[in-house]
C-alpha cells in the first residue's frame, strides 16, 4: 500500500520563518531546515531572509546540481499549493540548459592571467619602491597598487562564488592570499555581505550594500531612519547624516576614494567578534601579513610626503573598484521590507545595471559588467558572462522586464543623478522651505 502524502500549505510553510523554526520549499517539497542553519556554507542571512517561502529559483542559482541529494535529510512533505510563474520557467529552463552545456565547469584562462597579472604588478611595485629614488616612479607603483587589489577583488568576488581551483582547498586558500593577505580585507567578512546582498539586492532594509548611513543614500526612504535588518540595528538618520547627505553628489567620489578605510575597520570588527566564522585564525594571520608588507613599503619611502601620496594614490586609485560596484545598483529600483522568492527574476533584473563595453576592457571590470546576469547566474565564470547576455535580453524581453545595460560613463551620470535627488530631499527634509505661498495662504482659516 502506497504511504500516504504530507501535505503542507503555503500559509501553513509561511508561519515557520524563525530561526528556531525555520521551513523552506524547494520544487513543492518542503524541507525543515532549522538545524542546518548554524552549518550552512552561505551563512544564516539567505535562509532567514527567505524563511517559510519557496525557494527554488534561489536554490538552483546558487547551489550545483550535487547539493540536490543533501535535501533528502530535512524532507518534512509536499507543498499542496505549488505554483510555478512562467518567469520562473523560463529562467530554471535557461539554468539547466547552461549546465548541460557545462558552462557552470568551463572556466577559461582568465584565473592563469590574473594570477600573473597580480603577481607582475606587485613585483614591479616592490621593485619601484626598492630600487628607485623617483618621486613620480613611486607613484606610478602607488597606481599599479591599487590595479593590483582591484584585479585581486575579483578573484576574491569570484572564488567566493564558485570554484576557481583545482580543489576546495586550494579555493579557500586563493580567497584569503587575494583577499586577506594582498588586499588587507576578510574573505570571511565579505562572503557574509556580498550572499546578504545577492538574497536581498536593493532591499534599503535587507541589502547591507545599500546602507551607507551616513554618508550615502540613495533614497528619501531612509530618512525615515530604517532598521537594519542585517546588522541589527537602526540606521538613525540625525543631523550629521542630513548634512553629509545633502552633499554626497559631490562627496561621492571622494568617500569612495578613501572606502578602503572602512573595509579595513569591517574586517577587523567581524574577525574580532564572537560571530561563528570559519578560518578565523587563517584569516586573522592573512590580515598581519598584509599589514606587514603594505607597511614596510610605506616604510620604504624616503619621506612622509611620499609616504602619503602613496597611501592615498593607492587607496584612490583602488576606490575606482567601489564606484564599479555602486554603478551596478544604486540607480536601479530599490525597495523596504525582506526579499520575496516567488519574483527572484524580477527582483534581481530590476535592481541591477549592466556596463556596457568592449571585449577588452573585460579586465578593468573584472566580469561584473554584466550584473544582471553575475546576478541571475551567480555561479558562473566571468569568462561566459558575455556569451549568455543575449538569452537574458531576450528573456527579460518576453516578460516585459526592464534590461538597463548604459556606458560606464552614462551610469556614472545615472548614480550622481540619484544620489543628487536625494541629497536635495534631505535638504528639504532638514530645513524645509515654503512652497506654494499662495496655496497655503488660500486655505489659511481664521
Amino acid at each position: 500500500m502506497a504511504e500516504k502524502k504530507n501535505y503542507i500549505t503555503s500559509e501553513e510553510l509561511s508561519k515557520h520563518n524563525k530561526p528556531g523554526d525555520l521551513w523552506i520549499s524547494i520544487q513543492g517539497k518542503v524541507y525543515n531546515v532549522t538545524n542546518w542553519l548554524k552549518d550552512h556554507p552561505g551563512g544564516d542571512a539567505p535562509l532567514l531572509n527567505l524563511a517559510g517561502q519557496d525557494v527554488t529559483d534561489a536554490f538552483v542559482a546558487f547551489h550545483p546540481g550535487t547539493a540536490w541529494k543533501h535535501l533528502d535529510q530535512f524532507f518534512i512533505g509536499h507543498l499542496q499549493d505549488y505554483t510555478v510563474s512562467e518567469v520562473s520557467k523560463d529562467y530554471r529552463r535557461l539554468v539547466s540548459e547552461f549546465s548541460r552545456s557545462g558552462l557552470f565547469e568551463k572556466k577559461g584562462h582568465w584565473i592563469c592571467f590574473s594570477v600573473c597579472s597580480i603577481v607582475s604588478l606587485f613585483s614591479v611595485c616592490v621593485m619601484g619602491i626598492k630600487c628607485s629614488d623617483s618621486f613620480w616612479v613611486h607613484f606610478f607603483c602607488a597606481a599599479l597598487l591599487g590595479l593590483l587589489w582591484m584585479q585581486c577583488g575579483f578573484i576574491g568576488h569570484d572564488s567566493g562564488h564558485y570554484q576557481v581551483m583545482m580543489s576546495p582547498w586550494l579555493n579557500s586558500i586563493a580567497q584569503i592570499v587575494t583577499g586577506n593577505c594582498f588586499t588587507g580585507i576578510s574573505i570571511g567578512w565579505w562572503k557574509w555581505t556580498h550572499t546578504a546582498h545577492h538574497i536581498a539586492v536593493n532591499s534599503l532594509d535587507f541589502d547591507p550594500d545599500l546602507q551607507h548611513i551616513p554618508f550615502l543614500a540613495v533614497s528619501s526612504t531612509i530618512f525615515n531612519s530604517l532598521t537594519s535588518k542585517f546588522y541589527g540595528r537602526k540606521m538613525t538618520f540625525d543631523a550629521a547624516a542630513r548634512f553629509l547627505i545633502s552633499y554626497q553628489h559631490w562627496s561621492f567620489y571622494p568617500v569612495m576614494a578613501v572606502a578602503r578605510v572602512n573595509l579595513f575597520a569591517q574586517s577587523f570588527l567581524l574577525l574580532l567578534s564572537s560571530r561563528p566564522l570559519q578560518n578565523r585564525r587563517k584569516e586573522l594571520l592573512g590580515l598581519l601579513v598584509f599589514w606587514m608588507w603594505y607597511s614596510y613599503l610605506i616604510a620604504s619611502l624616503p619621506n612622509w610626503g611620499e609616504r602619503i601620496m602613496f597611501v592615498l594614490v593607492s587607496f584612490a586609485v583602488s576606490g575606482i573598484q567601489h564606484v564599479q560596484f555602486c554603478l551596478n545598483h544604486f540607480s536601479a529600483h530599490v525597495y523596504v521590507g525582506p526579499p520575496r522568492a516567488n519574483d527572484w527574476f524580477e527582483k534581481q533584473t530590476k535592481g541591477s545595471i549592466d556596463i556596457a563595453c568592449s571585449t577588452w576592457m573585460d579586465w578593468f571590470h573584472g566580469g561584473l559588467q554584466f550584473q544582471v546576469e553575475h546576478h541571475l547566474f551567480p555561479r558562473l565564470p566571468r569568462c561566459h558572462l558575455r556569451k549568455i547576455s543575449p538569452f537574458v535580453k531576450e528573456l527579460c524581453k518576453k516578460h516585459n522586464l526592464p534590461y538597463v545595460s548604459v556606458s560606464f560613463w552614462e551610469a556614472n551620470k545615472l548614480t550622481i543623478r540619484t544620489l543628487r535627488a536625494a541629497a536635495l530631499q534631505a535638504r528639504d527634509f532638514a530645513n524645509p522651505m515654503p512652497k506654494n505661498l499662495l496655496w497655503e495662504a488660500v486655505n489659511t482659516h481664521g
